[in-house]
C-alpha cells in the first residue's frame, strides 16, 4: 500500500518507521527543514512543504495513494490534508491533541475515517487506522510493546471510572474501548467503564498478566 504521511514529528516518525518496516510505500510531507533532513537521513522519500497545500500533496503522490495520515501538531493543517485526501478518494486519519473537547471530536469525526489522539492510541495504532484495521485483532507491535483486550467483569475496581482516568503501571495505556459486543473506538473524555465492556491496552509483554488481573479485580492472580 502507498501512504502519504503529513508531519515527521514524534507520531509521524514512528508511524512511518512501522509502515516502512512492513514494506509499504510512503512519502513524508513536512515544512520544517530539520525534520525534512532527518527523514531523508532515515531513507524516506520527502516533500518539503505545507501539508495543507494541495500542490504539495500532489507532489507527494496523493492522487494515487491509498491513505493519508495527517499527524502534525496543528489541527488545521491535519484537517486540510484529510479533506484533500478525501477529495482524491483516500482513507484519512486525523491527529488531534489529548486535551480535545467533545464538540471538537464530534465536529471532525464525521469527516474523516479515523481520529488519532496519540497519547492514548500511539503510532502503531495510527498505522492500524491507516490500514483500516480492527482494534480487536491487533497482534504484537514490537518486542517492547504488545496489545491485549480484556473484558471488564462485575466487581472490577474500574467500573464507574472514566476510561481516560485509568492509570496503569509502567507505560501501559488503555487506547480503545467498546461496550459489550460493540466495535472498539477511541474513548471520549466522558466515557465511563461498565461491566461487560471491552478495553484494549498497550503494555510491555511482561506487565500484561498483572495488568489483566488488576482490570478484572483479581489481585490475587497477579501475585
Amino acid at each position: 500500500m502507498k501512504f502519504v504521511i503529513v508531519g515527521f514529528g514524534r507520531v509521524g516518525m514512528r508511524t512511518a518507521r512501522i509502515l516502512q518496516s512492513e514494506g509499504h510505500d510512503l512519502v513524508i510531507v513536512d515544512n520544517d527543514p530539520n525534520k525534512v533532513e532527518r527523514a531523508r537521513e532515515e531513507g524516506f522519500t520527502v516533500v518539503e512543504g505545507d501539508g495543507a497545500d494541495e500542490s504539495t500533496l500532489m507532489e507527494a503522490g496523493i492522487a494515487d495513494a491509498d491513505a493519508v495520515g495527517a499527524l502534525t501538531g496543528d489541527l488545521n493543517t491535519n484537517f486540510s490534508a484529510c479533506m484533500l485526501g478525501k477529495h482524491h478518494g483516500l482513507r484519512t486519519a486525523l491527529r488531534i491533541d489529548e486535551d480535545y473537547r467533545q464538540e471538537i471530536y464530534e465536529k471532525y469525526a464525521e469527516d474523516v475515517d479515523e481520529i488519532i489522539y496519540p497519547e492514548r492510541l500511539g503510532a502503531a495504532g495510527a498505522k492500524t487506522a491507516l490500514l483500516g484495521g480492527d482494534f480487536n485483532v491487533l497482534a504484537d507491535l514490537t518486542e517492547e510493546l504488545s496489545v491485549a483486550t480484556v473484558t471488564i467483569p462485575e466487581g472490577s475496581p474500574l467500573i464507574g471510572r472514566r476510561v481516560v482516568e485509568v492509570d496503569l503501571q509502567g507505560d501501559a495505556h488503555i487506547y480503545a474501548h467498546g461496550r459489550a459486543d460493540a466495535p472498539m473506538e477511541i474513548p471520549l473524555p466522558q466515557t465511563a467503564i461498565e461491566a461487560g465492556d471491552d478495553v484494549a491496552l498497550m503494555a510491555a509483554p511482561a506487565d500484561l498478566p498483572e495488568i489483566r488481573a488488576f482490570l478484572r479485580g483479581d489481585e490475587a492472580a497477579a501475585a
